[in-house]
């Protein structure tokens, strides 16, 4: 097999630069992978270097299994030597091999997040601090953020300068001894120990130096600080490292991703080679040039002069619609139309959305159509697992018999019935002939009798005093009062928001709040009787197609590095793209940006931008005006049109009263004090104004009562 056969110039360049410092700036579609595999190839079959002089990282065990794959064939077998792997599973290698020398054990254990929060748990209460006042998530994200970049416990308390970060400090300092003593790592200590073996240590960096001659580094936008300090410890000696990367597609600082990495290359290599890869092979032109303007707004970012043979295609659909259910119906409308005029297949549609609370209108839409469909990198949104929670404590009130919601909540959150003692209830109850529940009410009614220890039948006493109330009210109160009801009496919104995910949890509870709103005109119980039996419906029917034909649900960060014939972005409104949290941060807002420009070069035929005139999300319902992103989009590259074809009505222009205000703009409230504006739209004789103020949040007010104040 000729290794350059099939490659373009700059392809063939990237892949026969051998010595030296090489950044590849490689845009979408424009054949990274390829090129990566093929420069691996090229250096074992045709520069004769041995595969165990080579290293190559990524980010993925997905990316890392395809690279070997494409090498399996290109090196006809011979990969056993190569190390091809994901950064943290490279450095958990030289720690098992060497990192006895630092003071580790040889059979450290790696902690995952669910980990390494019941050990910030542990450090919290060690600490004497308390959890509500102190979440453990947010002490555990500014630990990760440490430790990507290289700061120890004794030096982050070194430059504390608030009482935050000096409370930090000591969290940091008990946390670290905890994971000692228990002899393990997390995530961030890979990289962290790694780095500090080899800079305490020249001996042994020196034996990694000799051995790797060359190292390639995929998706190298997506590196932090430690990263790259690790990669650049490596290639030290013979100063053969290849990486690639786009900066326009950096959209992981949330994850602690240094995009100053990947524009400070040639400062850092000043003899390094720059190559370009322009040549797109996935989009039409107009959809290349679309995405391009878009980007290009950026300020930190390289040019990169992207452009294909491809055709010059359909144009951009901007779609308007009025809400996010008519939104998600013109998906599926337009799917179906696609299916039935040949083409498209199912496999060849992806949805894509900002946050993962805004799938619900769609899996919705998608079952009520019967289009099979599947939902990457999370659960169907009525199997979520905060959904189910919820669904089973509403469950539970309705019907104290229904075993199955009880055991799953009765210590959900956390109430000291764990396990073992839940076992035992089970088989008590089952030797005197009763269902749990009338079990638990034998013990809560006769505490003298119970067969348990003193504290667990008070904890399961309590859980039955609970429920009993929460059941009372059901009669008295709609569902939304009692979801309300169920969150305050349970804990269970602190104990979503203490989790891993918890904002996005959070936000779910909230949405599954709003369609609660459905049905609050309804009488108790016979709301709470008729939203269950909703709910109950929905999953009983939305099953999961097991075959790989089904149209792809996606948030745009989950749909980094792949493609699809047609590809639908919903939510194109300010405050969901972009989000809203990006509105006072410049630095945020580019990567916004970044994110559109990811989701929409994803597509290779057709792309639909979509957008609800009204929206209800995490349990409000605003009026958002259109995307800064589509005004980016010059009109000759789209075509614009309302529901089911349509074309769009003109917004109406806001009555000339009261300060021109337009999203972005800052400004003061008496009561409130600063805030930014989210929208300003008309409400009847007045205009409606959404405001994100300062610690306090979103408030929607009256321009002509509210008597803001513009800030320069």
């Amino acid at each position: 097999m000729d290794i350059l056969q099939g490659l373009n110039a700059a392809q063939r360049e990237a892949v026969e630069t051998i010595e030296g410092p090489l950044l590849i700036l490689a845009g979408p579609g424009s054949g990274k992978t390829r090129v990566i595999t093929h420069r691996i190839a090229y250096l074992v079959r045709v520069v004769g270097i041995n595969p165990r002089r080579i290293m190559a990282v990524t980010f993925t065990n997905k990316a890392a299994r395809e690279m070997r794959d494409r090498l399996q064939v290109l090196l006809a077998g011979s990969v056993e030597h190569l190390s091809v792997s994901t950064f943290h599973a490279a450095c958990a290698a030289i720690l098992r091999r060497d990192g006895q020398a630092i003071g580790l054990s040889p059979k450290y254990a790696i902690y995952d997040d669910e980990d390494q929060l019941n050990v910030m748990k542990r450090s919290l209460q060690d600490l004497g601090l308390d959890p509500k006042k102190f979440p453990p998530k947010t002490f555990q994200n500014a630990i990760s953020a440490a430790k990507s970049q290289l700061i120890t416990a004794d030096e982050y308390a070194r430059r504390a300068h608030s009482y935050f970060e000096e409370v930090v400090a000591r969290v940091y300092q008990q946390y670290d001894l905890l994971l000692a003593q228990s002899q393990a790592l997390d995530f961030d200590d890979l990289l962290m120990k790694a780095y500090q073996l080899f800079s305490e240590h020249p001996d042994i960096l020196a034996r990694y130096q000799s051995r790797y001659l060359h190292l390639l580094i995929d998706e190298f936008q997506d590196t932090n600080v430690t990263q790259y300090a690790l990669a650049r410890q490596i290639a030290g000696k013979h100063r053969n490292i290849c990486v690639v990367g786009d900066p326009d597609q950096s959209i992981y600082s949330w994850r602690n991703a240094d995009l100053r990495n990947i524009l400070s290359f040639e400062r850092d290599y000043p003899s390094a080679r720059v190559v370009y890869l322009e040549q797109n092979y996935r989009s039409t032109k107009t959809i290349l040039e679309a995405a391009h303007q878009v980007v290009a707004v950026n300020k930190g970012r390289k040019e990169n002069a992207l452009w294909t043979d491809n055709e010059e295609g359909l144009p951009v659909r901007v779609v308007e619609t009025f809400s996010e259910f008519e939104e998600a119906q013109f998906v599926v409308s337009e799917v179906a139309n696609l299916l039935e005029q040949g083409e498209a297949r199912h496999m060849d549609c992806a949805v894509m959305y900002r946050t993962n609370a805004q799938s619900r209108a769609l899996e919705e839409a998608f079952v009520r159509y019967g289009i099979p469909y599947q939902v990457v990198g999370s659960v169907r949104f009525y199997s979520r697992r905060e959904i189910k929670d919820v669904v089973a404590y509403l469950k539970l009130i309705y019907n104290p018999w229904d075993s199955v919601s009880l055991t799953r909540i009765i210590n959900v959150p956390p109430r000291g019935i764990g396990q073992k003692t839940l076992e035992e209830l089970q088989q008590w109850t089952k030797g005197l002939g009763l269902p749990l529940w009338s079990g638990l009410q034998r013990l809560a009614e006769d505490k003298a009798s119970s067969p348990f220890s003193p504290r667990s039948t008070q904890a399961l006493a309590s859980f039955y005093a609970m429920i009993e109330e929460l059941a009372r009210k059901s009669q008295e109160v709609n569902v939304v009062e009692l979801i309300d009801a169920v969150l305050r009496a349970s804990g269970y919104k602190d104990y979503t928001l203490e989790q891993p995910d918890g904002d996005d949890r959070w936000d779910n509870v909230l949405e599954l709040r709003g369609i609660a709103g459905e049905y609050r005109d309804l009488k108790p119980p016979e709301g709470l009787a008729s939203f269950l039996e909703s709910v109950s419906l929905f999953s009983d029917t939305d099953e999961l197609d097991e075959k790989k034909d089904v149209v792809t649900l996606i948030t745009l960060h989950q749909a980094k590095g792949l493609e699809y014939p047609v590809v639908f972005i919903v939510g194109m409104e300010e405050g969901v793209l972009p989000h809203i949290k990006s509105f006072d941060d410049p630095a945020q807002m580019e990567e916004e940006r970044r994110l559109c420009y990811v989701g929409m070069t994803r597509a290779k035929k057709r792309l639909y931008l979509v957008r609800a005139l009204r929206r209800s999300l995490m349990g409000g319902t605003n009026a958002n005006p259109p995307s800064r992103f589509l005004r980016d989009i010059p009109e000759n590259l789209v075509q614009a049109s309302g529901l089911f074809g349509e074309e769009p009505k003109p917004a109406p222009k806001p009555k000339a009263r009261g300060p021109d205000l337009s999203p972005g703009d800052h400004v003061q409230h008496a009561r409130f004090g600063k805030g930014t504006v989210v929208s300003c739209t008309p409400a009847r004789d007045d205009h409606e104004v959404v405001v994100v103020f300062d610690g306090v949040g979103i408030k929607k007010l009256l321009l002509s009562l509210a008597q803001l104040k513009p800030l320069d």
